[in-house]
């Protein structure tokens, strides 16, 4: 029997074929001291190994969707959807969801999650796999996360990232899908921090991408970003953009756009004495990691908390 389980403490980076990238760095991430990161756990490449073994009718369909060219947008398509909906169709066996629910009870059964795909190829210097598989939002209660699991391991057939794999020569069965289950942050503002300037590369130059609400708005392209630039621990150049939107949670489970209040569409998202702290946090996990990241941080109550870093 393979481990299902692992909680982000029981993590590093050394255990990308486990958990895959996303899984590996939020366990290294959840290590450095005065780091903040919403508790969670990985459902690792050991339970979808075991989905995937339960349905025979999917090897077959691999070996199908291997023989197409990049190019067969029709059959891919359908192929790929065929594949979707074997997986998210097939019964997750009862001892690996009473693993995964056992482990969801630490975080609290009704603890709002977030539920996101962690592919063992993913951020890969040499595979750029990122925003290929799903994330999903404020997903409540045992049934829904162990379904939105399921969907998570589906999403490593999407069209596009079935036509990548194609097009780059990766064997569809050498990479597997894990999927991190995080405790919900409901951000006053949320972003992204790249410790090196993305424009110049200059390293010694900090920039913080920030909104309102959750950070998926930005991630997604729906609203433009206040951008600061840091350098010194001091905040050296600031564009405040308008913002019409945020993404913020639904009662009811999932996420909905809201309009910003218009007396609030030129307030920035952060102070600059925000800033300045969120870069030094930034310039401690650059230093444990070694080289420049790409931060996805959120402010929950004057406090940053971090949910990604590659």
């Amino acid at each position: 029997m393979g481990c299902y389980v692992l909680g982000f403490q029981e993590i590093d980076q050394t255990q990308v074929a486990v958990v895959g990238g996303k899984g590996a760095h939020l366990g290294e991430l959840s290590r450095i001291e005065g780091i903040r990161v919403p508790a969670g756990f990985c459902v690792t490449t050991d339970a979808f190994q075991r989905i995937m073994a339960e349905a025979p009718s999917i090897d077959d369909r691999l070996d199908r969707l291997s023989r197409l060219k990049p190019d067969d947008r029709e059959a891919i398509r359908a192929l790929s959807a065929e594949i979707r909906r074997t997986i998210e169709g097939i019964a997750i066996p009862d001892d690996l969801a009473a693993t995964i629910t056992r482990a969801l009870a630490r975080l609290g059964d009704q603890a709002p999650c977030a539920v996101r795909s962690s592919a063992t190829a993913e951020d890969l210097p040499t595979a750029s796999f990122a925003g290929q598989q799903d994330t999903y939002l404020n997903v409540v209660g045992p049934a829904a996360i162990l379904q939105h699991v399921s969907r998570c391991w589906a999403s490593l057939f999407t069209e596009r990232a079935v036509t990548y794999r194609l097009r780059n020569g990766f064997d569809h069965r050498k990479v597997h899908m894990a999927v991190v289950v995080q405790q919900m942050v409901f951000p006053q503002a949320a972003g992204i921090l790249f410790t090196a300037d993305p424009v110049t590369g200059n390293r010694k130059v900090a920039s913080v991408e920030a909104s309102f609400g959750l950070g998926e708005a930005l991630v997604s392209g729906l609203v433009n970003a206040d951008v600061y630039k840091v350098r010194d621990g001091e905040v050296v150049a600031k564009a405040v953009a308008t913002k019409q939107l945020a993404i913020h949670a639904s009662p009811a489970g999932g996420t909905q756009e809201q309009a910003i209040e218009p007396e609030r569409q030129e307030q920035p998202a952060l102070t600059d004495a925000q800033v300045v702290r969120l870069a030094q946090l930034g310039r401690r996990i650059e230093a444990h990691f070694g080289y420049p990241q790409d931060i996805e941080w959120c402010l929950v109550d004057d406090c940053f908390q971090f949910v990604q870093s590659r």
